[in-house]
């Protein structure tokens, strides 16, 4: 004998709203386009940070100071003075005041109106490129820009839209000439003072005693008195404006 029966089912009673808990696990929380942005940004930036002591390095007027001051030493003959820490503070203080009007250009083209949300990162990009490209070109010979124009094979071009990857190691090699150039005048009046201190010495007989030990004291003090660091300066410092 079948006995029928029903069973009825009874909904559940609903929660309070106020004890609902609600567990997301997932990407989803990553799809809107304002946390992408801000995330890109970070990376933007962070790998920005990591490329700064290059940036500084082979972009500005650090590499042609820090090598000058660094030939003033060795022209002086002295070994650890000033330290190494006192040439490159030196260099990027200075770096920083011949830099300052890159580095506003680059602040009222591309960072205000960044911030301003008026620009996208890629156009603040290519905004903050024409300030620090110009500074480049001008002070780059044209020989050394046509040498790697010709080795990219790159078609005749207006030297204003030729990729950083063209201006950069023209602008280096044609900091490094300058440099050097430079650290040779610098070498001309102190070697003249070594020859003529080891020619004394040796007239004198004294060919036991190291020439250097009389000539060290008369390069500080012909240093000295023509106020040396003020006139390296500012030779330094006069050479990016021409």
């Amino acid at each position: 004998m079948v006995i029928p029966f029903c069973v009825s089912a009874q909904a559940p009673t609903a929660a309070p709203p106020s004890s609902t808990i609600n567990v997301n696990v997932g990407l989803d929380g990553l799809t809107k386009v304002d946390d992408v942005d801000v995330a890109v940004r970070v990376l933007f930036v962070i790998t920005l940070l990591s490329l700064a002591p290059s940036i500084i390095l082979m972009m500005t007027s650090f590499l042609r100071i820090v090598i000058v001051l660094s030939f003033v030493r060795n022209a002086l003959s002295l070994q650890g003075t000033p330290a190494n820490q006192v040439i490159i503070g030196l260099s990027l203080f200075l770096t920083f005041f011949i830099m300052s009007p890159v580095w506003d250009s680059i602040d009222a083209q591309a960072l205000t109106p960044l911030r301003a949300k008026q620009i996208t990162s890629v156009e603040a990009l290519d905004r903050a490129s024409v300030p620090i490209r110009a500074f480049m070109l001008k002070q780059c010979r044209a020989k050394d820009l046509e040498l790697f124009v010709a080795m990219a094979k790159v078609g005749p071009t207006a030297p204003e839209r030729l990729p950083l990857k063209i201006v950069i190691p023209a602008f280096v090699i044609s900091e490094l000439r300058t440099a050097f150039q430079m650290g040779f005048l610098l070498f001309v009046p102190f070697i003249i003072i070594d020859l003529v201190v080891a020619t004394v010495l040796m007239s004198l007989g004294m060919m036991m005693m190291p020439p250097v030990s009389i000539s060290l004291p008369l390069k500080l003090l012909l240093f000295v008195l023509v106020d040396g660091w003020n006139l390296i300066v500012r030779s330094v410092v006069l050479s990016f404006s021409s």
